[in-house]
């Protein structure tokens, strides 16, 4: 069987290994009835934990990491995908119990994959990624809740990485008015290009909180968890709606039921790794209906597959704006 290169972790005794680029061979590959050609990659949060050993991510080794990719199916014996078609995957567990994206050829299950939408590109698809296409799973979740921009202003945690600055952008284009939280000022120009209408800074929705604080916004979408995601809640307006995806800050969530009990405020769940295929079909129909590709264009660098170990740290350490597409070949 053919080789082709990869990113690849191995385990040691004391963990994993640092990654490496190699030649790995299409013979090892996981059992699947697709076989992806896969050109391009991204670089998401868990990637970084992945790449990085921080957090135990990776379930078997060795493992590709990476949770996202794009591409071209090179063989098939699933009835809905054929050589040629152009496909996209988010999670499943790729790049943690399942060999992932980081290289030339993955081997996956068909029912995992979704069309790569007519008007997008794969590395448009990649510069979304998985943070793109929570932040549409996050939007959704706040229209079946019945919110819309009349109901007051809406907020976005962790606003300069992947997730908000996609949620940005297309709260922004719904005609919400955008409150953009960020650790990062000097990116006040950035949110702004992307549709923020005003920049809080990122300490204001952090420490212990109140059980009830003003009310601000109407609806929010947190990347970030913690004291973060319990100031927002507590902040949010009667009958509003937090989307919550992320964890940065941590997996605790120190609040108060006020705001459930004496708002009506809800708390929306977020998974993105095993959403149904409907769900990711209409989230990927939106995104190419609904994100404004200049803006998408804006949020996006591009690095070569050589890069992703050191983008790894990077993401973790706060040093990655926006989206990072990797180009594979």
């Amino acid at each position: 069987m053919a080789s082709f290169k990869a990113v690849v972790i191995e385990k040691t005794d004391g963990g994993q290994a640092a990654p490496a680029i190699r030649q790995f061979s299409e013979s090892d590959l996981m059992d699947g009835d697709v076989t992806v050609r896969v050109t391009h990659s991204t670089v998401n949060y868990k990637d970084g934990l992945a790449l990085t050993g921080t957090a135990p991510v990776i379930r078997r080794f060795p493992m590709i990491p990476g949770i996202d990719f794009a591409g071209t199916v090179e063989v098939s014996s699933h009835p809905d995908f054929k050589p040629g078609d152009a496909v996209v995957l988010n999670g499943w567990g790729t790049g943690e119990t399942h060999l992932g994206a980081y290289a030339e050829r993955s081997r996956v299950r068909g029912e995992w994959l979704v069309p790569l939408p007519a008007g997008l590109s794969a590395a448009e698809a990649m510069a979304i990624g998985t943070a793109g296409y929570t932040a549409m799973l996050c939007v959704l979740a706040l229209e079946r809740h019945g919110l819309a921009p009349d109901r007051g202003p809406a907020v976005v945690s962790g606003a300069s990485g992947g997730v908000g600055s996609v949620a940005i952008a297309l709260l922004a284009q719904a005609g919400w008015h955008v409150v953009a939280s960020t650790g990062r000022p000097a990116e006040a120009d950035y949110l702004k290009s992307l549709g923020a209408a005003e920049i809080i800074d990122r300490q204001e929705l952090a420490g212990k909180g109140r059980p009830l604080g003003k009310e601000r916004w109407a609806a929010g979408i947190d990347a970030v968890g913690s004291a973060t995601l319990a100031n927002m809640l507590s902040m949010t307006r009667y009958g509003g709606a937090v989307a919550a995806c992320g964890l940065a800050g941590g997996m605790d969530l120190p609040a108060s039921v006020a705001p459930f009990i004496l708002r009506g405020v809800s708390l929306l769940g977020i998974d993105s790794v095993m959403a149904p295929k409907s769900l990711r079909i209409e989230a990927w129909r939106r995104l190419a209906r609904d994100l404004d590709r200049s803006k998408l264009a804006a949020m996006t660098s591009t690095i070569p597959l050589a890069g992703v170990i050191d983008a790894g740290r990077d993401i973790l350490d706060g040093r990655i704006r926006g989206r990072m597409v990797v180009e594979i070949g």
